[in-house]
C-alpha cells in the first residue's frame, strides 16, 4: 500500500485485496467494466475524483464489508479480476506479430504522462501522448516501461484554471491518495538511488505504477533525508528557473535510467519523448562502459542504435537551453568523474557550432554524434527544422514529403539519439 499509515489489518478484510489489486492497476482509466463497482461503494466520491485508490481510502471499512458480502457485487469483482489477469498474461498483439525477437524491454522517458486525472503528473499535449502510448503499449503487449518524475504539486490544474480565466492555484498531490506505490526491495525496504549535484548527493524515492500489463516508474526528490531545497526539486512540473528545470532533467535522465538498472532491466530501446530526458543517453553509454570496460566514445556509438528521440515543437525555440556555466556547475563531476571525459567534450555535443564556447546547451544536440532526421509528421516541421538545423536536417527535394507520417502528428527525429 502506498499510506504508510495504513491499518496493518486494513488488507484482512475478505476481498479487500481483489479491490486494491483492481484499484491500482489503471487499466480503469480507459477500461469502464469496473465503474459499477466503484459507483457501489461510493458514487459520488466517484463521480467526483474517477479514482478508485481514494475511494478505498475513505470509505469506511464497514462500509466496504458490506459491498463485499453483496454476492452479485462479489462476484462481478471475481470475474473482472480474474478476465484482467488473464488478458495481461495471454500474448496479445506483439507476441503475435514478433513471436521470435531479441526485444525485450522499451524503456520510454518522459517529463509527463497523461494516464488519469486520479494521477495529475502532466501538463499537456506531450503527456497525452504518452499516456495514451502507455495505454496502447499494453493493449498490444509492447514491453514498454515508462519513466517520469513524480511532482508534488497538481499543475493539470494550474492549466484549467488558467484556461478559465481565473487563478492559477496548485493543489499538493497527497503520495497516499495517489494510485501509486513505494517500490520495496526484496527486505521490505524502499528502493531509494542516489545522485550527485554540487555539494552533495540527494536521494531519490521510487514508486511503481501500473497501467494494464505495463509498468510506469516514477522518482521524486521528497526524502525527508534531502534537504529542503532538495526535496522540493520534483515539488512542480516545468517549474523554476533554468537551474531548477536541469535538476529536473537530470533526475529524470541519469536517475531514471539508474532506476531500470536497479530493477534489472536493460532495455534495448531507449525512447526520449522531448529533450526532458536527454542525460538518460549519457547514463546508458555510463552503464555500457562500466559494463563493458569501453571508453565513452565507443560507448555512445554502439547505444546510439538503440535511442529514439521524438519532438512535438520541431522549432529551436521548443528545445532546453542552458548555460554553459550551469552545465559546468553540475555535470563537470559527472563528465570528468563517471564518463571520463571533459566537461568541454560534454558542451561540445550539445551546441550546433562546436567551436562557439559561449553557446548554450541545447537538448535536442547534446547526446552524440549527429545524423540526418529521416522522420517527420508533416512538411511544415521538417522546413522549420531544416531552416533551424541546416545542418542536421537536410531539405525536402522539391515536390517531396517527408519519409513518414505519425498517427499522433508528433515528429520523430533522428538528431543524434538514433
Amino acid at each position: 500500500m502506498s499510506d504508510p499509515k495504513a491499518q496493518p489489518d486494513w488488507l484482512k478484510v475478505d476481498g479487500m485485496d481483489a479491490l486494491v489489486e483492481l484499484a491500482l492497476n489503471l487499466h480503469w482509466s480507459w477500461s469502464h467494466a469496473a465503474d459499477e463497482l466503484w459507483e457501489g461503494l461510493d458514487k459520488g466520491l466517484w463521480a467526483t475524483t474517477q479514482n478508485p485508490w481514494v475511494i478505498l481510502r475513505t470509505v469506511s471499512h464497514e462500509k466496504i464489508k458490506a459491498v463485499l458480502g453483496n454476492l452479485e457485487f462479489r462476484h462481478r469483482l471475481d470475474s473482472l479480476l480474474q478476465h484482467n489477469r488473464e488478458s495481461y498474461r495471454s500474448d496479445a498483439w506483439f507476441q503475435h506479430k514478433h513471436p521470435v525477437t531479441a526485444l525485450s524491454t522499451i524503456a520510454y522517458f518522459s517529463m509527463e504522462f497523461m494516464l488519469s486525472e486520479a494521477l495529475p503528473i502532466y501538463s499537456g499535449g506531450l503527456g497525452n501522448v504518452a499516456g495514451d502510448q502507455m495505454k496502447a503499449a499494453s493493449d498490444l503487449g509492447v514491453p514498454v516501461v515508462g519513466s517520469a518524475c513524480s511532482t508534488a504539486k497538481d499543475i493539470s490544474a494550474r492549466i484549467s484554471m488558467w484556461k478559465a480565466g481565473k487563478q492559477a492555484l496548485y493543489p499538493v498531490n497527497d503520495p497516499g491518495q495517489l494510485p501509486i506505490r513505494p517500490l520495496r526491495q526484496p527486505n521490505g525496504e524502499w528502493l531509494r538511488l542516489q545522485i550527485q549535484l554540487p555539494g552533495s548527493k540527494i536521494w531519490l524515492r521510487c514508486w511503481e505504477v501500473t497501467v494494464g500489463r505495463a509498468k510506469l516508474y516514477l522518482l521524486d526528490t521528497n526524502d525527508f533525508a534531502n534537504t529542503a531545497a532538495h526535496r522540493g526539486i520534483t515539488s512542480e512540473l516545468y517549474g523554476g528557473d533554468a537551474e531548477m528545470r536541469l535538476k529536473q532533467e537530470i533526475v529524470l535522465g541519469i536517475g531514471g535510467w539508474r532506476l531500470l538498472r536497479a530493477l534489472g532491466l536493460t532495455p534495448e530501446v531507449c525512447h526520449l519523448n522531448e529533450g526532458h530526458a536527454a542525460f538518460a543517453v549519457l547514463e546508458r553509454a555510463r552503464s555500457y562502459m562500466e559494463d563493458h570496460k569501453k571508453p565513452f566514445d565507443l560507448a555512445m556509438t554502439i547505444t546510439r542504435a538503440g535511442n529514439v528521440f521524438t519532438t512535438h515543437t520541431a522549432v529551436s525555440a521548443g528545445f532546453d537551453r542552458f548555460d554553459p556555466a550551469l552545465i559546468r556547475t553540475y555535470l563537470s563531476h559527472y563528465a570528468v568523474d563517471e564518463l571520463a571525459i571533459s566537461v568541454d567534450d560534454l558542451l561540445t555535443m550539445g551546441r550546433q557550432n562546436p567551436e562557439d564556447t559561449s553557446e548554450t546547451l541545447q537538448h535536442g544536440l547534446s547526446c552524440g554524434p549527429r545524423q540526418r532526421a529521416d522522420q517527420w509528421s508533416e512538411q511544415a516541421p521538417w522546413e522549420s527544422e531544416q531552416r533551424d538545423f541546416p545542418d542536421l536536417v537536410p531539405p525536402l527535394a522539391k515536390g517531396g514529403s517527408p519519409d513518414r507520417v505519425s498517427n499522433q502528428r508528433h515528429s520523430c527525429a533522428d538528431l543524434g539519439f538514433s
